[in-house]
């Protein structure tokens, strides 16, 4: 295959990281989405100017990142957000990493200062037999994509 042949990436194979939350499967998740950045706008009218208004850009806001996975007992990442809800606070840089198919990163995201706001279990549904899911909701200051 040429090499001036671009694919974009596939976004199935991909690690979470939290910064001091260790152990087993503690990276792997099903989903995970919220790395959106969206600016905010001020609209100015100048007086005697009618033809236009001004927008001058305003502080970007970011979205939650939101983590999905099939539950894990004994997890840090729990911990993390028990401990979280009793107001032991405890910021975490978290890195997002989307990887190829040979296992070497493509890009990543760092989200800085990084604390849990929601946990929510899945419904328990005896009809279904279903995976029990956990899903994590991380707020955090900003985020920048790492080449």
């Amino acid at each position: 295959m040429p090499d001036d042949i671009f694919y974009p990436p596939t976004g199935f194979y991909f690690q979470v990281n939290i910064d001091e939350v260790q152990g087993k499967n503690e990276g792997s998740f099903q989903e995970v989405s919220g790395l959106n950045i969206k600016l905010g706008k001020e609209d100015i009218k100048e007086g005697g100017e009618n033809r236009y208004v001004h927008r001058l850009p305003l502080r970007p806001q970011f979205e939650n990142l939101v983590l999905k996975r099939g539950m894990v007992t004994g997890s840090g990442l729990l911990q993390w957000v028990e401990d979280t809800a009793q107001f032991a606070f405890s910021p975490k840089n978290v890195t997002v990493i989307l990887m190829d198919a040979e296992s070497t990163p493509l890009v990543s995201w760092q989200f800085n200062n990084a604390y849990p706001v929601t946990y929510q279990v899945s419904p328990f549904k005896s009809q279904e037999g279903a995976l029990v899911l956990e899903t994590v909701e991380l707020c955090y200051d900003y985020f920048k994509r790492i080449p």
